[in-house]
């Protein structure tokens, strides 16, 4: 029954990543399909054979299940459920929504430019509400794409309300350390936000958290190909333009901004509707970066131990390591991820996959016991504040999977449970950069 649960545990995810497909459509689905199941077996048929005649049979009244076996094409999915289906069939890409809502983002931030008097000003406050011009279109694209309730749209537009809120009435001081933190902060904690239209609503599922650190990863790759395409196009623009007396760098100045926060939607889009090709490019990514950094941390981690520096890590320094813990954290996620659900035996790359979270491991401790002696000589400010918390928040997860990952090794768990220790850990962080936008000023005075 175990492998019966993994397939519809898989076929739940794949699921619930089409259009316009919400938390309460895929139980409903779900339900039918168990049910079928539980019919099935009682007329003397094994588990497998009712998954498969069940979704065969679900198949014939959705088209998700179809798309599902057109994935899975090696399996069994594809003779089942695909006789007499179309391949060409797919679901409308909506990319006139995501132009619409890309659209409304780049002129939504260059308006905001216009309205601190840019280029002769760019006041602080348009620094602490970059954030809140662009994310809301993101999640109202979730949210028309899941065809969220009323309700929803509620619970998804209420976070941005406040967040604007709190930045825009607190008190803040001149050269304000907390002001900074909360432009570093918010993005992250409104990210999160975006997570609640992206899941349809079913924040409680672990599946669907797994899908939207899935969704992350993609997103990153394609905004960073945008980036990098858009980084040429302006080369070869300036390149061409400038024999001619145009000032290339004022159009950029007006240009770069837009695409920066229409390329937020429109990557958002291309995970939504291309999500094969990224798909093969996942596990390439993370078998290529995986070992590299596992090296790098692993070199780090033992010569700073062996050297004794770990206890003269400077500002810039711990910066550079939470980046780098941070990084090796969503590469394991990411990878994670990238899995098929079904996975039952540990590899290789999970045998790196330890190296590298316990390297990381290492380093957070030693950033830690930096950050605790410094603390003890000078008190708290602002930004030890924020770094100890980030560094003991990592601490946690780093070791949870540190554990797991043992464990799974060597066969006394599953990948279940640490795909579990991760979904359940990620409000975590949601909280912990929330705490740093609203508590964190107040409680040092907005200094």
């Amino acid at each position: 029954m175990e492998g019966v649960e993994s397939q519809i545990a898989e076929w739940r995810a794949y699921v619930a990543c089409g259009p316009g497909v919400n938390g309460h459509d895929v139980d409903e689905l779900e339900d039918h399909l168990r049910h079928q199941i539980a019919e099935l077996s009682a007329a003397g048929l094994t588990a497998d054979e009712g998954f498969l005649i069940a979704v065969k049979r679900l198949g014939d009244v959705d088209g998700l299940s179809r798309e599902f076996a057109r994935e899975h094409s090696g399996r069994l999915w594809k003779q089942l459920v695909l006789s007499g289906d179309d391949e060409s069939a797919r679901v409308a890409s909506g990319w006139l929504e995501a132009f619409v809502f890309a659209t409304g983002a780049a002129v939504a931030i260059q308006v905001a430019r216009l309205a601190a008097g840019f280029p002769d000003e760019e006041p602080n406050w348009l620094a602490r509400n970059a954030t809140l011009f662009v994310l809301p279109f993101l999640a109202a694209y979730f949210a028309r794409r899941r065809q969220l309730d009323p309700r929803q749209w509620l619970v998804t537009a209420t976070p941005f309300v406040l967040a604007a809120l709190v930045v825009n009435v607190y008190p803040w001081g001149v050269d304000s350390d907390t002001e900074a933190l909360v432009i570093l902060s918010l993005p992250v904690a409104l990210w999160f936000v975006a997570s609640y239209p992206y899941m349809g609503g079913t924040i409680r599922s672990h599946e669907r958290r797994m899908d939207f650190v899935r969704f992350t990863g993609e997103w990153f790759i394609y905004y960073v190909l945008i980036a990098l395409g858009g980084g040429v196009l302006m080369g070869l623009t300036a390149a061409i333009l400038e024999p001619a007396g145009v000032d290339v760098e004022e159009i950029a100045a007006w240009v770069l901004p837009s695409g920066a926060a229409g390329a937020v939607v429109v990557a958002a889009w291309l995970v939504e509707s291309k999500q094969r090709v990224v798909e093969n490019m996942a596990p390439v990514l993370t078998m290529l970066f995986t070992p590299l950094f596992a090296v790098m941390l692993t070199c780090a981690a033992v010569v700073y131990a062996v050297t004794g520096l770990g206890g003269a890590f400077d500002r810039e320094l711990v910066s550079v390591l939470d980046a780098l813990l941070v990084v090796v954290l969503a590469l394991v996620l990411y990878g994670m991820s990238a899995r098929e659900p079904s996975t039952s035996s540990p590899g290789w790359m999970d045998g790196i996959q330890l190296v590298a979270v316990l390297s990381a491991l290492v380093l957070d401790l030693m950033v830690l016991g930096a950050m605790i002696a410094r603390i003890g000589d000078v008190g708290f400010t602002p930004n030890r504040t924020a770094v100890l918390g980030l560094n003991l928040v990592l601490l946690v997860n780093l070791a949870g999977a540190a554990w797991l990952s043992a464990r799974f090794l060597t066969r006394r768990s599953t990948l279940h449970r640490l795909e579990r220790w991760q979904t359940t850990y990620l409000p975590v962080f949601a909280l912990f950069a929330a705490s740093v936008v609203v508590v964190l000023p107040p409680l040092f005075a907005f200094e």
